[in-house]
């Protein structure tokens, strides 16, 4: 062989090693710096920027992609211990021409954390109205989406400032009472009778305990490896403490049935999607809602657990631009009336 082309092979080899040796020693040794960089690599795909809005000196960290339209905007809101890159899944299936904004909750990820918040649902309600003044997104009524404690949070908010929304989406909603205990109330309360309330499911701090999570809210079982497992925990150990905080806020008497206290008091329509297989939330919370609310649409995914966004991502984006366009139908037969 030509020793140039020898040459040639050689560097291009080396070329080709140096980043095959970084994604694998990333993999092995640093598996949550791993998990960091794929949340921005979807982000960028998907065209989503991360912004900052402040109110006084409190720090909103958000995403957005899209401008305010003649559609209405969409605000998204996680669940507890989660962050705004939770819905690029459903982000992925959603026309780029809406706007879309996803904040990170209170206390979580870029958003600010102090002692001296009120992390009650009530009191994140206010939050997150705080932050739709920063960026003006009331300046039209916009469509509202939540997931478990979000959920909780989005339909506590579309009660209180009911002229800011136009319509609401609630994604297997905390803060409704059950008729039927799920795995995790059981659990919850075999943990308080032998008092180790210190080992809350949904806070795992071993891969073991995560590998536990991931199988208590989702039906689907997903083959995760032990060093995405271990990378999942490393990202969550450093939060652990505010998420015993706030778990104990959320199940206080003060916000533990917040949405059922307020769901009466909801008037814009609804759309209520919940996964039937759902063993943190049961799945009867829904017709609690259909019961008390007028205008509300419920869909009970088969096959589903509690992460619904991330088992059942197509079928929700579907859902809810389905519901959007149904909105916009009757309102126009409205107008032409």
């Amino acid at each position: 062989m030509d020793l140039d082309v020898l040459n040639m092979f050689v560097i291009a080899g080396g070329t080709l090693a140096i980043p095959i040796l970084a994604f694998v020693a990333s993999f092995l040794l640093w598996p949550s710096a791993l998990i960091r960089i794929y949340y921005w690599y979807w982000r960028r795909a998907l065209g989503m920027q991360v912004r900052y809005a402040h109110y006084d000196d409190y720090q909103f960290c958000y995403s957005y992609r899209g401008r305010p339209g003649y559609r209405p905007s969409i605000l998204m809101l996680h669940g507890f211990s989660a962050h705004k890159d939770m819905w690029l899944s459903i982000v992925k299936f959603l026309p780029k021409n809406l706007h879309l904004v996803c904040v990170d909750m209170p206390g979580h990820e870029g958003t600010t954390r102090s002692d001296l918040d009120d992390y009650s649902i009530s009191g994140q309600a206010k939050r997150i109205h705080q932050f739709v003044e920063c960026i003006k997104l009331n300046r039209r009524p916009f469509h509202l989406v939540g997931t478990s404690m979000g959920g909780n949070v989005a339909g506590v908010y579309a009660a209180q400032y009911p002229e800011d929304v136009c319509s609401l989406t609630l994604i297997c909603p905390a803060g409704l009472p059950s008729t039927t205990d799920s795995k995790f109330i059981k659990q919850l309360r075999e943990l308080q009778e032998s008092k180790r309330i210190d080992r809350i499911p949904l806070i795992p701090s071993t891969p073991e305990e995560m590998a536990d999570m991931l199988k208590l809210c989702s039906y689907v079982r997903f083959k995760v490896p032990q060093q995405i497992l271990q990378g999942l925990v490393d990202v969550r150990i450093p939060h652990n403490e505010f998420y015993r905080k706030l778990f104990l806020e959320i199940v206080d008497e003060k916000s533990r049935h917040s949405l059922h206290e307020n769901m009466s008091k909801i008037k814009a329509p609804t759309q209520v999607i919940w996964g039937k297989q759902d063993q943190v939330l049961d799945v009867s919370g829904a017709s609690v809602l259909a019961s008390a609310i007028p205008d509300c649409h419920v869909y009970i995914l088969e096959n589903c657990g509690h992460s619904v966004v991330v088992e059942r991502p197509r079928k929700t984006a579907n859902l809810i631009l389905e519901f959007l366009a149904l909105l916009h139908s009757i309102d126009n037969n409205k107008k032409q009336a």
